[in-house]
């Protein structure tokens, strides 16, 4: 059964797993991927204003660690914050149909920043837009 964080693909050619993670680029890739996004974030001041925290490290911290153990890296997320519970998370935050667009405006063009194949691409992206859809919580 596979369990939330575990992302695992065809077998390599040694015969061991290949976690989604692994394969576009590990660490490295998720670490570009957040900053971007917060990156865009930070220069947009509509969108910024949605986000309570003064210093977007924190929450660009978590957003990594979160993405990392879902494609099949490191568990420090579950280990430091417990299970991830998105939508628990996140209904504090008043989040309609504007505010989804607005989120997979920024991370459309951070996942533009990176070089994957479009295979890798499609299957990311398409994580990302079912998440930010299921995580609205107000009607608009």
């Amino acid at each position: 059964m596979r369990q939330v964080g575990d992302n695992r693909a065809e077998a390599t050619s040694n015969g061991e797993s290949a976690s989604f993670y692994d394969q576009i680029g590990g660490h490295a890739t998720f670490k570009k991927l957040v900053h971007e996004f917060y990156r865009g974030v930070a220069a947009d001041p509509e969108f910024r204003a949605m986000y309570p925290e003064q210093d977007l490290a924190p929450a660009e911290r978590r957003l990594r660690m979160f993405l990392e153990q879902y494609w099949g890296g490191p568990t420090t997320y579950s280990e430091e914050r417990g299970h991830p519970r998105l939508r628990m998370r996140h209904i504090p935050f008043r989040i309609d149909s504007r505010a989804r667009d607005m989120w997979l405006k920024h991370m459309r063009a951070a996942v533009d920043t990176l070089d994957l194949s479009p295979l890798h691409e499609g299957i990311l992206w398409d994580y990302l837009e079912r998440a930010a859809h299921s995580l609205v919580n107000a009607a608009d």
